[in-house]
């Protein structure tokens, strides 16, 4: 007979150039019960104005900024399909695994690498028409970031990250 050794949810890699500043050298906070956060689930946890948003991915738990690397809106509010968290305001798509947007906002802007991605419509909604003047130069350059991320542990049950004061 053999015994199968249990799988327990491990922080999931992130590229390290996409590290948030200070976190490197931060202490680690509670950010809950592991049993709390199945695979899918997101939950925000936070220090001072600092948010973040920890999620359970098929590749692991992960930690970034609980703000759309677009216009900020939490994305813990918004939905999580893998490792694609979406934004509950323009309808961006981000995966938490690389920390790339896999789907522009429908504002569209500048990309990470500064491509001009132009405002897109979902199926069934009527297209979007770019303001004039000043709010059009606005929308054509923001950019969309990519994600920045904490580090994670998980001890006796339980996720900590490491949080900047």
């Amino acid at each position: 007979m053999t015994l199968e050794r249990p799988t327990f949810p491990i922080p999931a890699a992130y590229p390290p150039e996409l590290a948030a500043p200070g976190s490197a050298d931060a202490a680690f906070v509670d950010g809950g019960p592991l049993a709390d956060l199945p695979e899918g689930a997101m939950r925000r946890v936070g220090r001072g104005d600092l948010d973040v948003l920890i999620a359970h991915t098929p590749a692991g738990i992960v930690a970034v900024d609980d703000r759309c690397p677009h216009m900020s809106a939490p994305l813990s509010i918004g939905s999580l399909d893998g490792c694609v968290v979406a934004c509950p305001l323009h309808e961006g798509q981000f995966d938490l695994c690389s920390g790339d947007p896999v789907q522009m906002p429908t504002t569209g802007g500048l990309d990470p690498d500064g491509t001009y991605i132009p405002t897109w419509s979902p199926a069934g909604k009527d297209p979007k028409i770019d303001p004039p003047g000043k709010k059009a130069e606005a929308r054509r350059l923001t950019r969309v970031r990519r994600l920045r991320y904490y580090p994670v542990r998980i001890v006796d049950g339980r996720i900590e990250v490491a949080l900047p004061d």
